[in-house]
Formats: structure tokens, C-alpha cells, sequence
């Protein structure tokens, strides 16, 4: 009984993933869409730090998920419409108000949310790659990979944005926040070594060295 519902899990799982590659372009693009949205779903869980000008928010784990599921080229296309549509007017960014690109990069949360879009193709990219980078601890480093990605684009742009040195743009911009993201990242490897299939559906370079569908 057991491993039939083990089988029928694996089984479900292959599918989704499977059903996400055989997808055409303009379907692709409607998921990311709908994970642009869940990152700005999930910036509205904001904590405000009075050390420095960029809070605590959920959107990492929105990166993380959309990531996981869209895969390489579409996990980063979630992110540039989750900051192309904060752009065009929708309140999801933390302290946006403007509408132009200068108003943009005036904000200190910018250089993250830039992050966000190359943190989305890294990840995407290691999760179709190979089957082996599904696994849990895989997982955990990918994520921390990703978040050091958000981490400096974003220390970078509050450096030239408050005219910081390397010290306190690493404290202001970086280590606030690593406790937390540390914990999103197990969460979020967790739940994607339970979702991931860990068989090929898309090509990847180690398939034949792990057992087939």
C-alpha cells in the first residue's frame, strides 16, 4: 500500500513537470506571470529594520518557488515581470512610489529586486540541469547560491546609492538579513525536494545515471 502511494507521488510529480516542458512559449510565459504575482504577493510580508533602509520581505521565497517550478530561462522571466509590471504601477515594491526608471534606482531595494531576475535564472538553470540537483542538499546550496546572488546586486547598488564602503554596505545590506533568508532556504529546499521529480523530463546531462520513467 505504501509504495503504491509512493509510486502514484512520483508518478504525479513527473507529470506536473512534465506537462510544465511540454508547455509552448505563450502558456510559459502566462505561469510566470502568475509567480510574478506570487512574488508580490509575498512582499507584503515586510518588517522594517531602523539599521538600514531595506526590510525584512517575503519575496525571496517567491524567487526560490518560481524558480523551482518554471525552470531555467522562465524562472528569471517571472522576475523581470515582477519588476517590469512594479514599474508600470502595481505597489508591490518596498517604498516605490515613482514611475520612471531613475525613480527606480533611487530606491535602496532596487539593486535586490534587480538580484531577483539572475538569482531566477541561476536557480531555474541548476534545477533543469541534472536530477542530482534536486535532492535536498543540492537544493539548500542552490538556494544560498541564489540569495548571495540577490545579495550582491543589491549591497552593490545601496554602496554607489549611499556612497558606502565595503564594510557598511555589508552590514546594512547583507548581514541583517542572512539568519532569515538562511531559513527560507531550507523551507524552500524541503518543499522542492518533495515536488522535484527525480527523473528525467526535460533532457538533463546526468538522466542515464538515474532510473528512468
Amino acid at each position: 500500500m505504501e509504495a503504491s502511494m509512493n509510486g502514484k507521488a512520483m508518478s504525479l510529480r513527473y507529470e506536473i513537470f512534465a506537462w510544465r516542458e511540454s508547455q509552448g512559449t505563450v502558456s510559459k510565459l502566462f505561469l510566470s506571470l502568475g509567480f510574478a504575482g506570487l512574488t508580490g504577493l509575498l512582499a507584503g510580508i515586510r518588517i522594517a529594520l531602523p539599521f538600514t533602509p531595506v526590510p525584512v520581505t517575503g519575496q525571496v521565497l517567491g524567487v526560490f518557488l518560481g524558480s523551482i517550478y518554471l525552470g531555467r530561462v522562465y524562472g528569471g522571466v517571472s522576475q523581470i515581470f515582477y519588476v517590469v509590471l512594479g514599474l508600470c504601477g502595481i505597489p508591490w515594491f518596498a517604498g516605490w512610489k515613482g514611475i520612471s526608471i531613475l525613480q527606480f534606482l533611487s530606491m535602496p531595494t532596487a539593486g535586490y529586486l534587480v538580484g531577483f531576475i539572475f538569482a531566477g535564472f541561476y536557480l531555474g538553470y541548476t534545477v533543469d540541469r541534472k536530477i542530482r540537483n534536486r535532492f535536498f542538499i543540492p537544493q539548500v546550496v542552490s538556494m544560498i547560491v541564489a540569495t548571495w546572488i540577490i545579495y550582491l546586486s543589491g549591497a552593490l547598488h545601496l554602496s554607489l546609492l549611499l556612497r558606502l564602503g565595503f564594510r557598511q554596505a555589508f552590514t546594512m545590506g547583507i548581514l541583517p538579513f542572512i539568519p532569515v533568508d538562511l531559513l527560507k532556504a531550507f523551507i524552500s529546499a524541503l518543499l522542492s525536494y518533495s515536488i522535484l521529480p527525480k527523473i528525467s523530463y526535460n533532457g538533463e546531462i546526468d538522466r542515464n545515471i538515474f532510473q528512468k520513467k
